[in-house]
């Protein structure tokens, strides 16, 4: 018996959506994969606007937020990696956040 191995491309990502505690991405085989936002603790902490201000990055292998310097890849997404942030650098976020009002 011969078996056939196929490659298949990793899917992309070709939209985004976020709602307070959502994170959801459309990718380019049809699916949508949606995670909490308590993984990705600088979307957690934004504003509906800075959440809305993002592009993709990589020809859709991940999503950049340009306000929060927020990078989330679509293979971490598929593999339920949340954020690798520390949470020294998470703090120093916060305060910079915080001193910049």
């Amino acid at each position: 018996m011969t078996i056939s191995a196929v490659e298949y491309g990793s899917p992309f990502a070709v939209s985004v959506q976020t709602t307070d505690d959502t994170l959801s991405v459309d990718l380019s085989d049809g699916r949508t994969i949606s995670v909490p936002l308590g993984g990705y603790p600088r979307l957690g902490h934004a504003s509906p606007e800075e959440r809305a201000n993002w592009r993709l990055i990589g020809k859709g292998e991940g999503v950049h937020w340009i306000d929060l310097d927020e990078d989330v890849s679509v293979k971490g997404l598929l593999a339920g990696h949340p954020s690798g942030e520390s949470q020294e650098s998470l703090k120093r976020w916060l305060e910079s956040r915080a001193a910049a009002r």
